[in-house]
């Protein structure tokens, strides 16, 4: 049996962690000014360049904004940030995410892969067919997080198909949270209704029929945002 090496997070992760959770809890609201440096180093007792390091990745994450001479605000992290603003959000959450997050993720998902799809019916071949039956067999494993990281690969993989150079970036940047939602999906569905959408999708692909492919995304998708599949009931 494998066990995970444990880890001891670092004075900044716990720092980073602490103002995280102060503002997704609205404890410090947004518009709100933090104290300087100084001040958090000992109020929280840690050393001023755990300070500013923290800051500086909070920042980074659209948590908060550093402005010269006048000092650092809470910012809507909405509006300013990125994929890993999400993966806090998630461990807020303890690593679940909300319906709305959840909604908002499936419908960019639907984006890409209907775009991916689009691009790639015309510009697939019989080795990309090859490639994508290998991730098909693999989302029928016992073993949940290879399923769900195979269903990721076949789609990810229609992606890099599509010759689209943003495609697969934009999809990768995506990856935890989505394997989430599969590995939550094939939970509650089963691997074999995973399998039987993307056996759709790639069926059509071979046949080079556009319209099918989608619809098979369609379907899929569709059913998990707001019909009898959704990946959470709350």
């Amino acid at each position: 049996m494998d066990f995970t090496k444990l880890k001891a997070p670092t004075l900044k992760e716990l720092f980073v962690r602490e103002l995280e959770s102060m503002i997704l809890s609205g404890k410090l609201k947004i518009g709100e000014k933090l104290p300087s440096e100084r001040v958090l180093a000992e109020k929280m007792q840690v050393s001023r360049a755990v300070v500013n390091s923290g800051i500086t990745e909070l920042a980074r994450k659209g948590f908060v904004m550093v402005k010269p001479r006048s000092g650092v605000y809470v910012t809507d992290y909405r509006r300013y940030g990125t994929v890993e603003t999400l993966l806090s959000i998630m461990n807020y959450n303890g690593g679940q995410l909300r319906k709305d997050e959840i909604r908002s993720i499936l419908e960019v998902k639907m984006i890409v892969d209907k775009l991916a799809i689009s691009l790639s019916v015309e510009r697939i071949t019989d080795d990309d067919i090859t490639s994508l039956n290998t991730y098909l067999e693999d989302i029928l494993s016992d073993n949940i997080d290879k399923a769900a990281d195979a269903v990721f690969s076949f789609y990810h993989e229609i992606a890099m198909i599509s010759q689209n150079t943003l495609l697969p970036l934009i999809y990768r940047s995506f990856k935890i949270p989505v394997n989430h939602l599969w590995i939550r999906f094939i939970q509650k569905y089963g691997n074999e209704l995973v399998y039987r959408n993307a056996k759709c999708v790639l069926t059509a692909l071979k046949n080079r029929n556009k319209e099918e492919a989608l619809a098979c995304v369609e379907e899929a998708i569709s059913s998990s945002i707001s019909g009898p599949r959704q990946i959470y009931d709350d």
